[in-house]
């Protein structure tokens, strides 16, 4: 990866907020194009970004290539959410520009949606619960994500918030 492709610009309140909201408008749009999967829409424990950019947020230093999103759910008993449904999503135009190797018809940088349900509670905390899979890296996913930074978007109240490493 050229580091030049990467945006030095810092992530703040306002990036996460953008983030929150494209996450918050894709879980919608997945719900109603698969009604099979709707259940998992009253079971979000959280919202991160995660990887490269959630380390810049911490950093500063590592530059934004993307932004990986990762919604977090209490694993519904109909069965897990799907691991491979990955959606891309288009930040929009920013001072992050945009990745030369991204689609054309982005404007900005490439956002990665990502869902993964996890054998918890609804109302677990949602900071225990994503350290609490990290740190057991149970998966390659999860030994993926260990390897870099995870902040929390949503919920709201706790938006910012480093919780891992």
């Amino acid at each position: 990866m050229d580091d030049a492709a990467r945006s030095c610009e810092r992530i703040v309140r306002e990036d996460l907020d953008r983030l929150a909201a494209i996450a918050r408008s894709d879980r919608q749009a997945r719900f109603e194009r698969r009604p099979r999967w709707r259940p998992y829409a009253d079971r979000v424990l959280c919202v991160a970004l995660c990887q490269g950019a959630a380390l810049h947020f911490i950093d500063g230093r590592t530059g934004v290539k993307d932004f990986d999103v990762y919604t977090f759910y209490a694993e519904h008993p109909a069965g897990a959410f799907p691991a491979r449904w990955r959606i891309q999503a288009d930040f929009g135009m920013s001072r992050f520009g945009r990745h030369p190797g991204d689609p054309d018809s982005f404007r900005g940088r490439r956002v990665d949606l990502i869902g993964r349900s996890l054998d918890v509670s609804p109302n677990a905390d949602p900071v225990q619960v994503v350290r609490s899979y990290l740190a057991a890296a149970p998966t390659e996913t999860a030994r993926h994500l260990a390897r870099k930074a995870v902040v929390l978007i949503d919920p709201e109240p706790l938006r910012g918030r480093v919780v891992w490493p």
